[in-house]
């Protein structure tokens, strides 16, 4: 299993985490015979317009899902991602699959999963929301604006029995809205990220027969630790804790992480040592499946030992790397 939010051109950072995801499942399938597929999370409920309600102050949001609808999600992540998924694939005869949020959250196991959470969340809410205490969700107005409040604050959840929530909300245009929401329909649940996770691994838990392990980067262990807390909180015996697997981060010369969001919004400069494909990899001089071949010959490079893995590296570094033709000792 391996997401990122799709609002924007993936950087190298997202590039190196979905080609590791690849090449440790060819690794497990030519080690152990295991069946293996890759499945990437489309996180398509990442903000695409933000305003601020003059009269609350409230900030609202209309996500990628709203604004652009499935055909637009599908056709994004087309452009952006599957290229090199397919290089990667065809490469390593590894499968992949991929799932938009907004069609796992609309399926019955995610949605029973959420309201099977929602009596004992009061024992995980420290967890899921450390500063407030009040885990939240979006339910986009459904009165087809989408408009939802970013921060949720005046969204009441109420359990109404066995399989059965209310939600309580205020559009930006519309006013004071419900929403019921049942295992099989309802509003949109678009759950904060540390609150999304939880839910999204305790349904990965009950698929039988698969072990889903989580590849992500090294700067989500602070939150993945969170997310185990409120695990345990509900009910999870440690041995009962998902797999995860954190990849190496690309960092600037100061140790900061890679950041294309202050970069492109000029708060940043291009760090030392970086270029312009770190933060849109379709800048990749030469061609996806050169990429691709770099990228495998990198992740090849830091499975080879642990030492090698469990670090992060510098924008310089990376480049240098990545210069090392396919095939080539690297040290």
């Amino acid at each position: 299993m391996v997401g990122t939010q799709i609002n924007g051109a993936p950087h190298a950072g997202t590039s190196l985490v979905q080609s590791m995801a690849f090449a440790t499942a060819a690794r497990l399938h030519d080690r152990h015979g295991l069946p293996v597929e890759v499945r990437f999370s489309a996180l398509d409920n990442a903000p695409h317009e933000l305003v601020t309600d003059p009269a609350s102050g409230h900030r609202y949001q209309q996500a990628y899902a709203q604004v652009l609808g499935t055909d637009g999600i599908t056709d994004l992540v087309g452009n952006l991602y599957r290229p090199l998924f397919d290089a990667l694939s065809e490469r390593l005869g590894v499968p992949y699959g991929v799932e938009a949020y907004s069609r796992q959250q609309a399926t019955v196991l995610f949605r029973e999963t959420w309201l099977r959470v929602l009596p004992r969340l009061d024992a995980a809410r420290l967890w899921l929301a450390p500063s407030t205490g009040v885990p939240h969700l979006r339910v986009p107005c459904p009165y087809s604006c989408g408009w939802a409040e970013k921060y949720a604050q005046r969204t009441r959840v109420e359990l109404a029995g066995r399989g059965l929530a209310h939600v309580s909300a205020v559009c930006l245009h519309h006013g004071p809205y419900k929403a019921t929401i049942t295992p099989t329909g309802g509003g949109y649940l678009d759950l904060a990220t540390l609150y999304r996770n939880m839910v999204k691994e305790l349904a990965a838990l009950a698929e039988t027969g698969v072990l889903q392990v989580m590849v992500k980067g090294a700067d989500w262990m602070p939150g993945s630790l969170l997310v185990d807390g409120a695990h345990q909180a509900v009910g999870l015996t440690p041995g009962q804790l998902p797999a995860r697997l954190f990849c190496p981060m690309i960092v600037a010369e100061t140790g900061a992480k890679l950041s294309k969001s202050l970069i492109r919004s000029g708060e940043a400069a291009l760090p030392a040592g970086a270029e312009p494909w770190m933060l849109d990899t379709r800048k990749w001089p030469g061609t996806v499946g050169e990429f691709a071949d770099r990228l495998l010959n990198l992740a090849g490079l830091l499975l080879s030992h642990p030492r090698h893995f469990f670090r992060s590296y510098s924008a310089a570094e990376l480049s240098r790397l990545m210069s090392v033709p396919t095939g080539s000792p690297t040290t």
